[in-house]
């Protein structure tokens, strides 16, 4: 079975990507708890165990922030983005973007995917400046910034990058309209294919059940 995500439209390959609420905290933890030792460094900047990242997780805030997924069709989330508004009122037009992306499921652009779709968002939200924060050593994320056409500046062990993006047209408003229908209606069928094959793969256990007790039976 293909994922949407895999399905071409022309030349770019589509990859939803969901907005993430609060029914999706689990799913979350259980991301950033597969991280290895080093990308949870890379990630929050410190050595961080799971209790860190429980934290982390109860503390996100759905109202003011926006959460980004991508899921396999194991309804594994395998990528994942925060966006973070700022807080300070006199800098309302700011925010920071983070990234994660399981090791397994690294090479496939999912990192820039989730900055475009982060961007975009952030854009119709009437952000100005986007900003990256990263240790100096994590080349992905640093090169999503610079691609992006971010400016960077490193101080020792750590970077730092700004991007100022452009206001909401009609076409961005769209085009993140478009992006989440897409997301949702791939996720919809992934729940969906889940549900069948765990049904299929529990008809399957209680037959070997069944004959397993048939031959244990005296005849």
């Amino acid at each position: 079975m293909t994922d949407l995500h895999d399905v071409i439209q022309g030349t770019a390959v589509v990859v939803p990507i969901r907005s993430l609420g609060p029914g999706h905290r689990e799913r979350i933890a259980v991301h950033l708890m597969a991280l290895d030792e080093h990308d949870r460094y890379l990630r929050f900047g410190y050595p961080a165990n799971d209790e860190h990242i429980r934290r982390y997780v109860d503390g996100l805030d759905f109202e003011r922030d926006d959460i980004f997924g991508i899921y396999n069709r194991k309804l594994e989330l395998i990528a994942m983005a925060h966006l973070a508004f700022s807080r300070d009122p006199e800098h309302l037009e700011c925010a920071e973007f983070g990234v994660s992306v399981l090791g397994k499921a690294r090479g496939r652009g999912y990192g820039s995917r989730l900055f475009e779709r982060a961007v975009i968002h952030a854009r119709n939200e009437g952000v100005e400046l986007l900003f990256i924060h990263a240790l100096s050593e994590n080349t992905a994320m640093i090169k999503i910034a610079r691609n992006a056409g971010a400016t960077l500046e490193r101080a020792g062990s750590e970077t730092d990058a700004y991007l100022r993006l452009p206001p909401a047209t009609l076409d961005s408003r769209m085009s993140e309209m478009l992006d989440e229908q897409i997301a949702r209606s791939d996720y919809r069928l992934k729940v969906q294919a889940k549900s069948f094959w765990d049904f299929l793969a529990g008809v399957q256990e209680m037959r070997r059940g069944i004959q397993d007790a048939r031959r244990r039976t005296p005849r």
